[in-house]
């Protein structure tokens, strides 16, 4: 399932000096759980615990940690605390002066240009265990946030499910009644098909059908008849279905659980439609498959 969450959190950089964490959590459909964390340097040591709480909620699905921080616009306290580095300052302006002397196109460095110099100016720094407190706080919060989203959707995914499933009890509720007339009806109509070519055979040889010959052919049709029968994939369906039922209404991590059923269920479904004696079973087959094949693109969603 998706699902999305934010959250901030000051960090104390120093006295009165504070920066400002923005931490994020997103979660999109997969199969398995996967992990993955856009940290900056400062927040790594929170990744442990972030990973930790994940997996006691989640077992499926990928999930993403992406933080950045900033310190606050318009902080006189953050500004007071910045310092210029003065020996990179003089190597740089040295620099300067020698790309100078070997180009009279060279210009002078704007005082933006040193400001943004990579070590120009430096910040206070919080202490790492400021840091990773920080973090997982945020963490936990957006965390929580995206476990609320993905609730939500469960919900509306459930509702979708049942209503395939409803379809698909009222496709075996419908059927079932119909297949003993069916497979009654294939028997009558094949051992009349058998008898009339028996007896076109004995008119053409002027010989005669033995009472004998008849019974085993009536045997035999008996025999394929409860072959063909499929009583044992009905209760088989009729109890996956209830099981799909127990499980969406029970909650929770449904979802491994429903592949597994949507597996067994399509095996029944098959078997249901190789054994079809009619038009009107063959059709309900293929209509239990589809609904099937529904509810397993469904369930690929579900945690």
């Amino acid at each position: 399932m998706t699902g999305f969450g934010s959250a901030s959190q000051q960090v104390q950089l120093g006295s009165g000096v504070f920066a400002d964490l923005q931490l994020e959590c997103r979660a999109v459909n997969s199969r398995f759980l996967d992990l993955s964390f856009r940290l900056p340097d400062e927040c790594r040591s929170a990744e442990a615990g972030l990973r930790e709480m994940v997996m006691q909620k989640i077992a499926r699905g990928k999930v993403e940690f992406r933080a950045a921080w900033r310190a606050p616009k318009g902080n006189q306290a953050n500004t007071d605390a910045l310092s210029l580095n003065p020996a990179r300052l003089r190597a740089l302006l040295s620099l300067q002066d020698e790309v100078r002397k070997e180009s009279n196109l060279a210009g002078e460095l704007r005082i933006a240009d040193i400001l943004r110099w990579p070590g120009m100016v430096s910040e206070p720094q919080a202490e790492e265990e400021g840091w990773r407190l920080a973090t997982l706080s945020a963490g936990q919060a957006a965390f929580g946030i995206m476990l609320a989203s993905r609730q939500r959707e469960g919900e509306a995914l459930g509702a979708v499910l049942n209503t395939i499933l409803s379809k698909m009890n009222q496709v075996v509720e419908q059927l079932e009644p119909k297949i003993p007339h069916f497979v009654n009806q294939y028997q009558a109509k094949l051992v009349a098909r058998l008898t009339e070519t028996m007896q076109s055979y004995a008119n053409n040889t002027q010989s005669t059908v033995s009472t004998e010959l008849m019974e085993r052919i009536r045997q035999e049709v008996i025999l394929y008849a409860v072959k063909i029968d499929v009583a044992e994939e009905f209760a088989r369906l009729k109890t996956h279905l209830n099981a799909i039922t127990e499980v969406l209404n029970k909650g929770g991590q449904v979802g491994k659980r429903l592949d597994f059923l949507m597996q067994e269920l399509n095996r029944e479904a098959n078997t249901l439609g190789s054994k079809s004696v009619a038009e009107e079973s063959t059709t309900a087959a293929v209509e239990l498959k589809l609904l099937i094949e529904q509810m397993r693109e469904q369930v690929q969603n579900l945690e």
